[in-house]
């Protein structure tokens, strides 16, 4: 189990666990107010959590918000912080307004001192700027768009940081993976009209255009359910369809109606569509920002204790980033409270110390630091999975 070294300069707490499906704000303080509220250490605070619990994107929610509560329940004992977490719902597939709605009640509630999340690209880019406004650090386990912290034009604000890395890692490494391992001729590349699969869409297609990879761009709308229409417009000699959802079930849909239709093609898809029990078809492929913790000898006693919290579940990808993230909150808070002699200011002193977080023995393997550049985490990597004829994922690159 790791452990954390810090000087604390007021005893260990015992730590209460509470979780609810939206932070709520008192009436009679403003958001305003709230921001600028002074934080005694001692007393208990709230880390909100931003995450799709249902639609299509539930999966993704529910297996982080298991790891979000286990990591509280470990970690803060030790570091003598009195934590819980609270939750908002934040469905995919209803835009950005459940995620603006959310931010309002964690900014106006203030014992909502720091977030994960929001967990999905989207939620982030609603919200950013208002948790920033409010000097909120977000810490997302699972945003990969790139636009969040690198480009041109930035689409979350300086509060926002992520311990997975950005799909300008992802795409061309799907890509680079399909031309080196499986030696493609033409690639079909399917986005959903939103964000997340057209930006991964297009970095994917930038890299296999540039090694002269014959490629076909189809579009779907985000509420399709039935892809046979698609499917016919897939050539019989193309090698892989890449399907870069955020609703593993339309990657199973797809790739059986590929099958049902004699296409040799098989689905690539995106780390949205990592979910064992909802795409397994044999031969297809997935991405995703974790490797299999299950083989890191160093996991071992923290995997078996989120098993006792969770029996009869089966580790995924998208938990473990989400221990990493309350890791990095946690620390935060308690590099800001032995700094300030255990009284915060604000919430903005948190927020100026994530970016002195470093992680031995991190979850995912290795050390975690930050990024110089960007708030990525430096030298971070995608993994890729081929389906396996039992339904398991096999680590292929």
């Amino acid at each position: 189990m790791r452990r954390l070294r810090f000087v604390l300069p007021f005893a260990a707490a015992a730590l209460t666990l509470a979780v609810v499906t939206a932070a709520s704000a008192r009436p009679e303080r403003t958001a305003s107010s709230a921001a600028s509220s002074r934080i005694n250490c001692r007393a208990p605070f709230k880390i909100g959590f931003p995450t799709p619990l249902t639609g299509g994107a539930s999966f993704l929610g529910n297996e982080q918000l298991s790891w979000a509560k286990y990591a509280v329940k470990s970690l803060a004992p030790r570091m003598g912080l009195r934590a819980s977490i609270v939750v908002g719902d934040t469905p995919v597939e209803q835009g950005p307004a459940p995620a603006q709605s959310v931010a309002q009640k964690f900014i106006a509630d203030p014992k909502v001192i720091a977030l994960i999340g929001p967990s999905t690209s989207g939620s982030v880019a609603a919200s950013s700027t208002a948790y920033f406004q409010a000097g909120m650090a977000h810490v997302s386990p699972s945003a990969t768009r790139t636009s969040l912290t690198k480009g041109g034009k930035l689409e979350a604000s300086p509060a926002f940081f992520r311990v997975v890395p950005g799909d300008y890692i992802q795409g061309p490494s799907d890509a680079n993976f399909m031309i080196t391992q499986l030696h493609v001729k033409k690639v079909v590349l399917l986005d959903f009209q939103e964000p997340y699969s057209l930006g991964l869409a297009d970095a994917a297609q930038a890299v296999l255009k540039a090694k002269g990879v014959d490629t076909i761009r189809l579009s779907a709308p985000n509420t399709t359910t039935d892809y046979s229409s698609y499917v016919t417009r897939v050539p019989g000699d193309a090698d892989i369809v890449f399907f870069p959802t955020q609703k593993p079930g339309d990657a199973q849909t797809f790739a059986r109606q590929l099958v049902e239709q004699g296409k040799k093609a098989k689905v690539f898809g995106g780390d949205g569509s990592n979910n064992p029990t909802q795409f397994n078809v044999p031969g297809a492929y997935v991405s995703n920002f974790a490797p299999d913790i299950t083989g890191i000898p160093a996991d071992r006693a923290l995997i078996a204790g989120w098993k006792r919290d969770n029996p009869g579940k089966a580790v995924g990808s998208f938990g473990p980033p989400t221990y990493g993230a309350v890791q990095v909150v946690l620390s935060a808070v308690k590099l800001a409270c032995a700094r300030f002699h255990g009284v915060l200011p604000n919430r903005r002193a948190i927020l100026r110390s994530v970016k002195q977080v470093r992680i031995s023995n991190w979850i995912l393997g290795g050390t975690f630091r930050w990024s110089t550049r960007s708030n990525d985490p430096l030298n971070a990597k995608f993994y890729i999975f081929q389906i396996q004829s039992n339904g398991s994922y096999k680590l292929v690159g």
